[in-house]
């Protein structure tokens, strides 16, 4: 099986929870289908995942589309957590390099699909070069850029995605909501998915599921065509 058949690809974009931290919730997006699960790896972060379940219980987990959220981490700790956790795709959310990225390959699994995040800032003229420099991802997600590495709610200039080529079936992220997600609709070239994460929450890592199934009813940035 091949790391982009993980998910088979349709007209329909995908939706992805991150910053997940209550079993009891992982449970109902997992019943209402919820494409990916986002899992933050990262110390620093308010929804840091091991304060709230262990490696076993993210292992238990049943569903195949688990991403591990990881911010300038050694290879070794990924590939180690990857593997107890059972993740199917690891999420790159950091400075890591081509470099990085080819060797982490070489360490985890070889279907599980990796995602490399664009932050995106004041870095525009350069995008193209950054985009062209992380060929070796299965996908890219393009976020807000901050310090805190994600979970801002504020939203980047979508329209700079359509002045660049993007290589890659990407995710969506940074401030997407319920009042601005039909602008997906022009987008010229689509994403594969839709990042969610603090603008569909009661308080971080506490996610409002009546939101998040209201998304789900608005139906129509569901389709990409």
């Amino acid at each position: 099986m091949e790391r982009q058949q993980l998910l088979p690809g349709n007209d329909l974009l995908k939706l992805k929870v991150c910053g997940l931290t209550q079993l009891e919730q992982i449970e109902e997006l997992t019943a209402m289908k919820t494409d990916f699960l986002g899992f933050i790896f990262y110390e620093k972060s308010s929804r840091y995942i091991l304060n709230h379940l262990s490696l076993k219980q993210i292992g238990e987990i049943k569903h195949r589309g688990k991403v591990g959220v990881f911010v300038n981490e050694n290879l070794e700790r990924i590939a180690e957590t990857a593997e107890k956790t059972k993740l199917n795709f690891i999420q790159l959310h950091g400075d890591e390099s081509k470099d990085f990225t080819i060797e982490l390959r070489k360490k985890i699994h070889p279907e599980t699909g990796i995602i490399k995040v664009i932050r995106m800032g004041n870095q525009n003229s350069e995008l193209q070069q950054i985009i062209h420099e992380n060929q070796s991802a299965d996908y890219f997600l393009f976020d807000t850029d901050s310090t805190a590495f994600g979970g801002t709610g504020t939203t980047f200039d979508w329209n700079i995605l359509n002045s660049i080529e993007i290589s890659l079936p990407y995710f969506l992220s940074g401030g997407i909501s319920s009042e601005n997600i039909e602008k997906i609709k022009l987008l010229k070239q689509k994403p594969f998915a839709i990042d969610i994460n603090s603008r569909f929450e009661i308080k971080p890592g506490v996610k409002d599921l009546e939101k998040i199934k209201m998304l789900n009813k608005l139906g129509c940035w569901k389709n990409t065509k």
